[in-house]
């Protein structure tokens, strides 16, 4: 609750805004009228609130509950103040409670009304997405809401667990029995074996034993069913730079779209820690801050969002009249008169006997403030020689005693960018070893214990590390796509433009109606703002293949009609 204070210090203002009477009747065009009686509840942890709840009259009481299911007070809402956070964009369930403490009047504005209002009433729509997104920070930095993971700290499904949460912006509280005393009463409440920890405890009351991150999604209500019979405009596949940028602008110019994504949005740009070469952002911005931002934005203009949802197979049923299926790994589908690939690529893995042994708790292939205080006041390893190498290598020189940077090359500038190269180079806990690979690890019971490596003269250096960070690159993640009949290079990317074809649009696949964009397609600039541009460019795409299509549908109808009534009007010919 400390943290949560200081952010009401901080822009108390900003989380809190307090609506004037002329605002309160701009906004009554978007709500309903509703009353609600002393002690009555407007929102239920783990329910679907009813939407934006402007107070009229009356005083609201917002709480949060604790593992053994005490309220605790967060604020108390009044005339004039509005209740809601970002599970209202997308109507997810609500991660709080709210009772009134006396007779309240209230507008209450749903979801899709709010997303109208922040269109149609900028100025007051800024306010009131501003709020929103600031309480999320401040519930997620002081660990209110959201689920409760009963574990170890440094286990390796805690910390698979708690980067799925993070990586999705959703709030999560940490037990650990070693050292946390109510962790040791829930384990005896609900007769739990600390063999099977970790254990999760989800708002709605389930205990998910070790769960896989769709099972826990789908418990907290990330994920919801989409409708089979539902055809949407577009359907992006991939949530990263590319991918949300998309979703950005074909949401805003009116399309309907549906974003998937396996894991979370944010893609590797997510991973970054610092980008201070994008245009528009001097003092640089972490990739998480960057790429949830435009997740929000994508909401904000009415983008479904199926995270985590994994796509397995694409068909095209007619693709000239625009008709699209996309499989998922959990049974549904998604049909829709377009689609947008911008499933970047997964990261590359190193090449070293039992590397697997350790992935769950010391090697990392993110350097997020999870694992920086994992390794704190540590010695680590960081294996690669991009931008975000560079980036994470900076970051983590912050919280680590020192970092060893592992480079196969020459020298650090055949692939990173000078500011990165000049700034590693003032940093005295960073060492840089060019000519190195890693050639063993050591550790027992999944923990890292030791690196060696081998440098350009044969010799071999070993070093006690607990954490082992690689940024290696990345291969496509086009496997799922072998059977579509798509396009692709030597080295699995998409061709799109001319390489896939007479005619087509730069960013137009093999098969028309599809379309590949950022990392995944061939000959891409491997920037995110390359990303973003293409996320953007694409959308000019999408309007004229529907248009297309469109049309095609119509042509096809009228000679359907047209063959239904030839007989008919034979019949009366002869007659």
């Amino acid at each position: 609750m400390a943290q949560l204070q200081s952010i009401r210090e901080q822009r108390h203002d900003q989380i809190f805004p307090t609506l004037d009477s002329q605002e309160i009747e701009r906004v009554r065009w978007f709500g309903d009228l509703r009353s609600f009686a002393a002690g009555e509840s407007l929102w239920t942890v783990g329910q679907v609130a009813l939407g934006l709840v402007v107070i009229l009259a009356g005083k609201v009481a917002v709480t949060d509950r604790d593992q053994f299911d005490n309220h605790r007070p967060i604020v108390v809402h009044g005339p004039g103040n509005f209740l809601g956070e970002l599970a209202l964009l997308s109507g997810r369930p609500a991660l709080v409670d709210a009772v009134a403490q006396e007779p309240v009047e209230a507008l209450i504005i749903p979801s899709e009304r709010l997303r109208a209002l922040m269109i149609a009433e900028a100025e007051l729509g800024e306010r009131i997405m501003r709020a929103l997104i600031l309480r999320r920070v401040a519930l997620l930095e002081a660990a209110i809401g959201g689920p409760i993971i009963l574990g170890r700290a440094g286990n390796g499904d805690v910390l698979r667990l708690q980067g799925f949460l993070r990586r999705n912006a959703h709030p999560h509280q940490l037990l650990n029995p070693e050292v946390d005393a109510p962790a040791k009463v829930l384990i005896e409440r609900f007769h739990i074996d600390p063999g099977q920890l970790p254990i999760v405890l989800c708002p709605s009351g389930q205990l998910l034993r070790n769960p896989g991150e769709d099972e826990l999604a789908r418990c907290l209500g990330l994920v919801r069913p989409i409708d089979p019979d539902r055809l949407y405009d577009v359907a992006v596949v991939g949530a990263g730079p590319a991918g949300l940028a998309t979703a950005v602008y074909a949401a805003s110019e009116g399309l309907s779209v549906v974003v998937l994504d396996c894991r979370s949005f944010g893609g590797q740009a997510g991973a970054s820690a610092r980008i201070e070469n994008y245009l528009g952002f001097p003092t640089g911005i972490s990739g998480m801050a960057l790429m949830a931002r435009a997740y929000n934005q994508a909401q904000k203009f009415g983008a479904e969002m199926a995270i985590p949802d994994e796509a397995t197979s694409l068909a095209a049923h007619d693709p000239r009249l625009g008709h699209f299926t996309l499989n998922l790994r959990i049974g549904e589908r998604v049909n829709a008169r377009s689609v947008v690939l911008a499933t970047g690529a997964r990261y590359r893995r190193l090449d070293v006997e039992n590397l697997d042994a350790f992935e769950a708790s010391s090697v990392h292939y993110w350097a997020s403030p999870l694992e920086a205080k994992l390794c704190a006041d540590q010695e680590v390893v960081l294996v690669g020689a991009g931008n975000s190498a560079g980036q994470a290598a900076v970051y983590l020189a912050s919280q680590a005693a020192k970092v060893w940077v592992l480079v196969r090359r020459s020298d650090l500038t055949e692939t990173m960018s000078r500011y990165l190269v000049d700034r590693i180079r003032g940093l005295a806990n960073v060492e840089v070893v060019t000519g190195a690979t890693i050639s063993r690890l050591e550790g027992r019971d999944g923990m890292l214990e030791a690196v060696r490596w081998r440098i350009a003269d044969g010799q071999e250096v070993r070093r006690s590390i607990n954490h082992l960070f690689l940024f290696i690159g990345a291969e496509p993640n086009t496997d799922w796509l072998r059977a579509s009949g798509l396009g692709l290079d030597a080295k699995g990317f998409i061709l799109t433009g001319e390489d896939a074809g007479g005619g087509r649009h730069a960013l137009e696949t093999t098969q028309r109606g599809v379309f590949a964009i950022g990392d995944v397609r061939a000959k891409s600039v491997k920037r995110v703002a390359a990303a973003v541009g293409e996320g953007a460019q694409v959308v000019a795409a999408l309007h004229a293949y529907l248009a297309r299509s469109e049309a095609n549908l119509s042509r096809a109808e009228n000679k359907r009609s047209n063959e239904n009534e030839s007989p008919r009007a034979a019949r009366l010919n002869v007659q």
